[in-house]
């Protein structure tokens, strides 16, 4: 977990001054983690430092008193977990993230003291990230590497539990591809871009070749097409909706459309985890869990979280 800049900045494009609220230190029981950091604006907020009486009473002060404050859990919020937190509010405007480069961002009274220093110049010269910390006031955060590109194909139920579960992670830049506008919902969250298009497979020429690819259209043909397109492309993540009976098939077509054995099992079929079950939100769940586990994305042979979901 570390200082999202990307997430910030777009935030502050659509709405002007953004507060940015922080867990900086946690003392005893609290109900989530240091980095842990929520943004907030006039009239809305994203993000979660915990929930409940803590973060209502942050969000609520959040535009109006930046610095530290501390905050025991118990006695003054009446929640149960018993401990104390420090929070750190601070405002960002455009002018303010021009001056943030990484890749740490320390900042605090004075001058920098020596073990902020030495982290900062750790991170630089051996790459050496340091968890996110208050040391003698200051505030030092990792900043997250940028969003890997995610391309959802399919807005039905399945497409729409995926979106719905990987939108609120900081991991990906989410694009939602389906055939028309009224494939996709009424509310598409601000994270992800909707694109329709009448021809999908045509559409996959215009994602990077460092994206992943999640296939869960209505259609079996569209899947297979996709398929082919991504194969041509080239992608960091392949993976398709469907049965062994489904990637058998789809096999025999790549083949005969001239892709080798090596390209074809480097497409993901099924995808998730087949013992949580077929429920949309159970087959999101388990992509989700392989889209975040680190030997998945730039692997180019996808054996691990290939065979796991094909067992």
């Amino acid at each position: 977990m570390g200082f999202d800049l990307e997430n910030l900045r777009q935030a502050v494009t659509r709405h002007g001054r953004v507060a940015r609220v922080v867990i900086a230190e946690v003392s005893g029981s609290s109900p989530r983690e240091v980095g842990a950091s929520m943004l907030v604006w006039d009239g809305g907020q994203s993000g979660t430092i915990g929930g409940g009486a803590l973060e209502h009473l942050a969000a609520k002060a959040a535009l109006e008193t930046p610095g530290l404050s501390r905050h025991a859990l118990g006695p003054d919020l009446g929640q149960c977990c018993g401990g104390a937190v420090t929070l750190l509010t601070e405002h960002f405007s455009e002018r303010d993230l021009d001056q943030i480069t990484g890749p740490v961002y320390a900042r605090g009274p004075g001058d920098m003291p020596l073990s902020v220093r030495r982290l900062t110049n750790q991170a630089r010269a051996q790459g050496r990230m340091p968890g996110p910390q208050l040391l003698q006031n200051w505030m030092v955060e990792p900043i997250d590497a940028p969003r890997k590109p995610l391309w959802i194909w399919g807005a039905g139920h399945v497409g729409r539990a995926l979106v719905d579960t990987l939108s609120p992670l900081a991991d990906f830049d989410l694009y939602w591809a389906d055939t028309s506008p009224d494939r996709f919902p009424d509310h598409v969250p601000a994270s992800v871009t909707p694109l329709p298009a009448l021809d999908l497979p045509r559409m996959m020429a215009h994602a990077p070749r460092n994206a992943g690819h999640v296939i869960v259209t209505y259609s079996h043909e569209i899947d297979l097409q996709l398929c082919h397109a991504a194969l041509l492309r080239g992608f960091a993540f392949a993976g398709v909706i469907g049965s062994d009976t489904k990637w058998a098939r789809f096999s025999k077509r790549l083949r005969a459309l001239g892709h080798s054995d090596a390209q074809i099992q480097s497409i993901c079929c099924p995808i998730g985890r087949k013992d949580l079950g077929k429920q949309p939100q159970a087959i999101a769940i388990g992509v989700a869990a392989q889209l975040l586990t680190p030997q998945t994305w730039g692997n180019s042979a996808w054996n691990t979280p290939c065979l796991a979901s094909r067992a």
